[in-house]
């Protein structure tokens, strides 16, 4: 089971809003796993009384909802993407953006890190990214039972570490 709480408490002291970005691809088995904890947290938007919450669809290409991210002027932002973190399917990680050199990350069009790096300039926010392990990205495969568990799992810690601010 991810221990996430601590880290992410941590990371949103302070928050008055935060933007949460999933990325992947439904095309390859896990690598969808944080667009599936994304679209989890997407149905508590509006239910978010002590800050502005935000959820993106990042799908593989995040880089194109970077003006859409703006707009909402977040003061933190939590990326969630597959990443090979060499742990057990399921397995997270909580990176820093400088943290994130030798990690690959999904199979998105640009890589995670010129985004974030992009992301930083623009928006003066914090940034943080939730490394989710995989199990399979072959192509056409369904997400693995490893997978749908942690990504349930992951959805109950960010929503706990919220509930925090």
């Amino acid at each position: 089971m991810p221990n996430l709480i601590n880290p992410l408490k941590t990371f949103l002291a302070g928050a008055d809003a935060v933007a949460i970005l999933g990325v992947g691809s439904e095309l390859r088995a896990d690598d969808y796993a944080g667009m599936l904890v994304a679209e989890k947290l997407k149905k508590l938007e509006d239910r978010c009384k002590t800050i502005r919450l935000k959820v993106f669809m990042g799908h593989t290409a995040p880089e194109n909802l970077t003006g859409e991210i703006r707009k909402f002027k977040p003061t933190h932002l939590i990326i969630i993407d597959t990443a090979d973190i060499g742990g057990k399917p399921g397995g997270t990680k909580v990176f820093a953006p400088d943290e994130t050199s030798g990690i690959t990350f999904s199979t998105h069009k640009l890589p995670i890190k010129v985004m974030i790096s992009f992301l930083r300039q623009e928006l003066d926010c914090s940034v943080v990214v939730i490394g989710i392990q995989p199990k399979t990205l072959d192509f056409g495969k369904p997400v693995s039972k490893e997978i749908e568990q942690a990504t349930r799992s992951i959805r109950d810690e960010i929503i706990k570490a919220l509930n925090y601010l």
